[in-house]
């Protein structure tokens, strides 16, 4: 494990009450349940969807333009 640097957290008294049923239920302590928790949060904001970009046209104003290249769209003929 890295070093560990402490920290306060507040929680109201509903989600402390939770979190401490779930850590006598696993046989763990509330303080690793919150590592573990702000650990996966953390990695999760890092990744990169890999949707990012996949519809890039190479057209920079698309966006800007949005309302004119869909003019008419969804009408029947």
């Amino acid at each position: 494990m890295n070093e560990t640097q402490k920290t306060t957290i507040y929680l109201d008294s509903a989600d402390y009450q939770r979190l401490k049923a779930m850590a006598r239920r696993q046989g763990r302590k509330p303080a690793e349940l919150v590592r573990e928790a702000v650990a996966a949060y953390a990695r999760r904001g890092t990744r990169v969807p890999r949707s990012l970009g996949a519809g890039r046209s190479g057209k920079g104003n698309l966006s800007e333009r949005a309302e004119v290249l869909l003019k008419g769209m969804g009408r029947a003929r």
